[in-house]
């Protein structure tokens, strides 16, 4: 039931972006960012957009391997890591290497949420909630698949 809460949560703020914001500090500037990331990259990377539920590339891969940033190729997330959260989007327990990620407050969509970006890049990744395994440390990294791509092992 939490689960489907917590989709219902996340679905609200699909579709809406909270424009970029000049005080937000990325490596690149946007229009560098625009030439390097496709359009879905840049819509989730960049203006910190939530692609569909259930409707995305990894949500429901099981292969083993590791997940990398879609701007730079650091290792983000293990396949080690994953779980199926119900939510349709990538949800693993923990980052590969907390040291590339860092949680920031998220305000938009009306909510109060933590936000995971890429430390190196400061682009936007998804949002960790504490609604994961309580057996694997409680967290639920909340990806969005167009901000990463699958390496298989």
């Amino acid at each position: 039931m939490l689960a489907v809460i917590t989709a219902f949560g996340c679905q609200q703020s699909c579709g809406q972006v909270k424009k970029y914001d000049p005080k937000r500090k990325m490596s690149k500037t946007p229009a560098e960012w625009k030439k390097l990331l496709t359009p879905n990259q840049y819509y989730i990377m960049v203006e910190s957009g939530t692609e569909p539920p259930f409707h995305n590339a990894y949500h429901d891969n099981h292969e083993k391997g590791v997940y990398v940033s879609a701007a730079t190729g650091e290792v983000l997330f293990s396949s080690a890591d994953k779980f199926d959260s119900g939510t349709g989007w990538p949800s693993f327990v923990k980052a590969a290497d907390p040291k590339k990620i860092e949680i920031v407050q998220d305000n938009s969509a009306g909510m109060t949420r933590d936000e995971v970006i890429e430390r190196s890049t400061g682009l936007h990744l998804g949002h960790v909630f504490d609604d994961g395994p309580t057996d694997r440390g409680g967290k639920r990294y909340c990806m969005n698949s167009g901000a990463l791509k699958f390496i298989k092992k």
